[in-house]
């Protein structure tokens, strides 16, 4: 599949978007991807949740960032807010076709469940086979419902291995921690209190940065506050952590 180029620990963004606040601190010449990718090493395609994507498009992106740069792909809704994880094999088919495109640049695939939708054994034991059937790549699960955080929930997702994304705001406390199969490790931070919004503070990224370096196995930490225009800032001033 493609995954040995992945590093350790990747930092990026939901998109690409380089808000005029931070723009001195990117290049200035090439497409907004390529001057993203001169400063970060990953990004969430978050596009792929509502729509089907024109034949060549993904793999532009691929071609026009560096070798070392990997893409997560968030899976599209109608798998996981229409169909519910049920009876989903042909949806399953055509994103994968797509993202395959990605070729070495495909790292994790992102899913994230509704709010509403809680743990049932069958259903999850049948869509992540399906899932599996398909893809052995890194797979980075979101549930929103209280219901997926017990032990039971736990070792469904750690049999396949899917790791359980770390998300704030939590739903639960366990949410704040990575879960699942413990060989990738993901982070999604939407922001708190306002979500899409708030920054984090310099307090708050000191202890995330604690907390990727002491987790194993391969490590996502995604910052998806964009409405404010924080998140490519968070992500720069966290990579600036990390790499001392």
């Amino acid at each position: 599949m493609g995954h040995d180029n992945l590093s350790p620990i990747r930092i990026g963004t939901a998109g690409w978007a380089i808000p005029r606040a931070v723009a001195e601190r990117f290049p200035t010449e090439g497409t907004g991807l390529q001057r993203y990718a001169a400063r970060f090493n990953a990004a969430e395609i978050n596009s792929t949740f509502y729509r089907s994507h024109r034949p060549g498009t993904l793999a532009r992106w691929a071609e026009t960032t560096p070798a070392d740069f990997a893409f997560a792909v968030k899976a599209p809704k109608a798998v996981t807010h229409e169909r519910r994880l049920v009876d989903c094999e042909d949806l399953l088919d055509r994103f994968l076709g797509e993202i395959a495109e990605l070729g070495s640049k495909l790292g994790p695939v992102l899913v994230q469940l509704p709010p509403k939708l809680d743990f049932d054994a069958a259903a999850a034991e049948a869509f992540f086979g399906q899932l599996r059937e398909r893809f052995d790549g890194p797979v980075a699960f979101e549930p929103r419902h209280p219901t997926w955080f017990g032990p039971e929930a736990d070792a469904v997702l750690a049999a396949r291995h899917i790791a359980r994304v770390a998300a704030d705001p939590a739903c639960v406390p366990a949410a704040t921690a990575p879960g699942g199969w413990p060989g990738l490790a993901y982070w999604r931070l939407h922001g708190s209190p306002r979500m899409y919004w708030s920054p984090y503070s310099p307090a708050e990224l000191d202890a995330l940065a604690t907390q990727i370096a002491e987790a194993p196995g391969e490590r996502w930490c995604v910052f998806d506050n964009t409405g404010s225009g924080a998140a490519a800032a968070n992500a720069l001033d966290l990579a600036r952590r990390m790499a001392r």
